[in-house]
């Protein structure tokens, strides 16, 4: 089972992926002065979901200070997780009581590189094993989560600042939006869905042919719980492993003739790379000529995960080349652009062959920002909110329409 780090669009992936694609800083220069980012910083939760069931709260990461694992209570003081076990051993009881509707409440977050999880009606469920923390893992009907209401926002606290999102990379669930109010006292915020949005998008996925609408899981007595990423639509079988294939062997034959060109750093444009498909694999070459990176043709899992064979090292070549192609293929812009990224999303998800869980959520987003796959944040597009001396952040638990 997975730990608290297994997927790429954690706050950490979410802030290395940033500084890759140069849209923090320019290449040289200084970040903005602020004053020193305290150890903790307040998060106010507003519970405006219209439910009545009583709310609970977990901030759960890792101590950037020590790289202990561990979860923080209300005050924010941090607690690093006992050793686990296998099979896995139950966790100290993280929860923090969360607002009664339509009412607040500020808790303490530490510099962590985490989650906020929110649930409700019951206490999540976490084990540790001998690796660390064991999350929940809803696409198994085993798993103890499967039958609870429940979400997360994920965050990085740091010495330079605030780096806070919504998630929709392993499911789309309980509706909320995360804030931020900034050094100078002016605030921002995403993740928050249109009116109407949240049983949109259920509805439009259940218009979806092909397979998609067996990505949501309810409750025994009705109630949509969620819906799966499509990664784990394919590993759990809901969604058939070819579904992207035909798009991908279009885009494989293209390029056997013509050329595809990346450009994976907004503020070095002069810094391309050139694919070229030979013998069944796409190679890339600098401008001298020489290959610096080759990928096999990638499966739906290695789309939907952007990982395997579209794998992201942190690296200053593969990694941005890998994260810009797999954003173009879930949102399936390689036939219509041969310049890599695009960034106009009024040509995403076009084809008919492409990622509709990530078309459905940007299109029910207030602002069309979301995570809704790994490197969603390509061309700026994700549900991120970033301050270099925050003040403090938000949660506000959204209606369910």
């Amino acid at each position: 089972m997975p730990s608290i780090l297994r997927r790429p669009a954690t706050a950490v992936a979410t802030v290395l992926a940033l500084l890759l694609a140069g849209t923090l800083f320019a290449a040289g220069s200084a970040a903005p002065a602020h004053a020193a980012v305290p150890a903790t910083i307040h998060l106010k939760i507003t519970n405006n979901s219209g439910r009545g069931e009583q709310v609970y709260v977990y901030t759960v990461g890792t101590l950037l200070s020590t790289g202990r694992q561990g979860w923080a209570d209300a005050s924010g003081a941090f607690h690093a997780w006992p050793a686990g076990g296998n099979p896995p051993t139950p966790a100290p009881d993280a929860a923090i009581a969360g607002p009664a509707p339509g009412q607040s409440k500020t808790i303490q977050i530490p510099k962590l590189s985490g989650r906020i999880y929110f649930s409700y009606g019951q206490k999540l469920v976490f084990r540790l094993t001998t690796g660390g923390l064991v999350q929940p893992a809803v696409q198994n009907p085993a798993d103890p989560n499967r039958n609870i209401l429940f979400n997360w926002a994920e965050y990085t606290l740091n010495d330079a600042g605030l780096w806070l999102n919504s998630t929709q990379v392993d499911m789309f669930s309980a509706p909320y939006a995360v804030g931020v109010q900034r050094a100078d006292g002016s605030t921002a915020s995403t993740g928050r869905l249109k009116p109407g949005g949240y049983k949109g998008f259920f509805n439009a996925l259940r218009g979806q042919p092909g397979g998609w609408a067996d990505l949501i899981q309810t409750r025994p007595d009705g109630t949509v719980l969620r819906a799966l990423s499509p990664l784990y639509g394919v590993e759990t079988g809901a969604l058939p492993a070819s579904v992207m294939d035909d798009y991908v062997n279009r885009v494989w034959q293209k390029y056997t003739t013509s050329t595809l060109t990346v450009t994976p750093f907004a503020h070095q444009p002069g810094v391309t790379y050139h694919g070229r498909v030979s013998g069944g694999v796409l190679h890339f070459t600098d401008g001298t000529g020489a290959v610096v990176t080759s990928f096999q043709k990638p499966d739906a899992t290695s789309i939907f995960g952007c990982h395997r064979r579209l794998d992201a090292p942190n690296d200053q070549v593969r990694g941005p080349i890998s994260r810009t192609l797999c954003a173009a293929f879930n949102r399936s812009t390689l036939l219509t652009n041969p310049n890599q990224p695009d960034t106009g999303a009024a040509g995403f998800y076009q084809d008919v062959v492409t990622n509709h869980y990530a078309r459905k959520i940007h299109a029910q987003m207030a602002d069309g920002k979301a995570y809704a796959f790994a490197f969603d944040d390509v061309g700026h597009h994700e549900s991120l909110v970033h301050d270099g001396g925050p003040r403090q952040a938000y949660l506000t638990l959204d209606p369910f329409d």
